[in-house]
């Protein structure tokens, strides 16, 4: 090593850890519309967040690939539901774009396809599903397709009617998954990328077990496989996914609480799989767990963990994009925590931290 790399070296080892930038949605009584936080990518210290936008009910984010827009969930006048395109700035307020309405009630999760074209929210008050056409700006264009779910199932007071709870593109960009929570039922609909379009599919999805309540979903990064979170089950439901057919079919249910558990007023809540395709994270609420499973090489699931005493009522979590961290919000605690991932397991480790930002309910890196 010559006396030039040794300066360099000696240099790069003096410069500050590099911050990971996320995002967190809120809703609730104490909600104020949409934040901005940095993680130390070296020891997981979170920031202070900042408010970058006041948005009502503001319970879900999704951003367009290139990072400049973040689409937030909201309500309307009237109560309508609604989605916001905000344009980001590196450290200002974010910009209203515009408005539009989904074409339902209580939009309240929504997801942005592969080219950053189009936009898929979902209604849970209505039970239906609307595509949006983004443009060139990052503003929206109003709904191209909006999709009625129809029917009920056993739960007398959640199931009543339809309930579409997600929304979720497949990695080829074809197909949209729609876990709808009133029906028990996950609908795949076609996606035309050039139109902006959803169309109804045969078959129109899976039907799950009365009573499963499915609430969010994940596909694998890699694999044909797919998973779905009851959250009235507090169950796992994993899928093998036929790509070119887009059809779903369920082979193991895990449970996402420890055997003996109290499970009165426990529901789960969100879903991802870690980046490396070998772990599945859910979140457990009034337990106030993270459950955390090793996927095999078959797509099954082993539980491995259950990180306990997250913050209160974890609504939703976030991975970074390097798979190297985890925050978790408490919608009922109003904090924030982060946890560091290990890389050989996807175990977690608590870096017991509570930075504050009340009625958190959403966790969203930045690309």
């Amino acid at each position: 090593m010559n006396y030039l790399t040794l300066i360099l070296v000696a240099w790069f080892s003096l410069l500050p850890a590099g911050e990971l930038t996320f995002y967190v949605g809120t809703l609730g009584p104490n909600a104020q519309g949409v934040w901005r936080g940095t993680l130390d990518a070296e020891t997981g210290k979170l920031s202070a967040p900042v408010l970058i936008a006041e948005v009502k009910n503001a319970s879900f984010l999704a951003l367009r690939p290139d990072g400049r827009t973040l689409y937030v969930t909201t309500e309307l006048a009237d109560g309508a539901g609604g989605v916001s395109a905000l344009q980001l700035n590196a450290v200002a307020p974010a910009k209203l774009l515009n408005a539009q309405t989904t074409g339902g009630k209580n939009c309240n999760h929504l997801a942005v396809d592969a080219q950053g074209r189009n936009l898929v929210a979902v209604n849970y008050g209505s039970g239906s599903v609307a595509c949006l056409p983004i443009n060139a700006d990052g503003s929206l264009a109003e709904f191209t397709s909006l999709m009625q779910h129809e029917g009920k199932s056993v739960h007398p007071t959640r199931q009543t009617g339809p309930h579409a709870h997600g929304a979720y593109f497949d990695p080829a960009n074809k197909f949209v998954a729609v876990p709808d929570l009133g029906v028990d039922r996950v609908f795949v609909y076609r996606f035309d990328a050039e139109q902006g379009t959803l169309a109804r599919h045969t078959p129109a999805g899976v039907s799950q077990k009365p009573g499963d309540g499915p609430r969010h979903f994940v596909f694998h990064p890699t694999l044909p496989l797919a998973y779905a979170c009851n959250e009235l089950a507090l169950t796992v439901t994993a899928f093998h996914y036929d790509a070119t057919l887009g059809t779903l079919q369920p082979f193991q249910v895990v449970d996402t609480l420890p055997e003996g558990a109290e499970r009165k007023g426990a529901s789960a809540a969100e879903i991802f799989c870690h980046p490396n395709g070998r772990t599945l994270y859910v979140s457990n609420r009034i337990h106030d767990s993270l459950a955390v499973y090793a996927i095999s090489d078959d797509g099954s699931l082993k539980l491995i963990q259950h990180q306990l005493n997250v913050p209160a009522t974890p609504r939703g979590f976030g991975l970074s994009l390097d798979g190297r961290w985890l925050v978790c919000a408490g919608q009922k605690s109003g904090t924030l925590n982060a946890y560091r991932v290990d890389a050989a397991t996807g175990r977690l480790t608590d870096t017991q931290q509570a930075v504050p930002v009340g009625s958190a309910s959403c966790v969203l890196f930045a690309r």
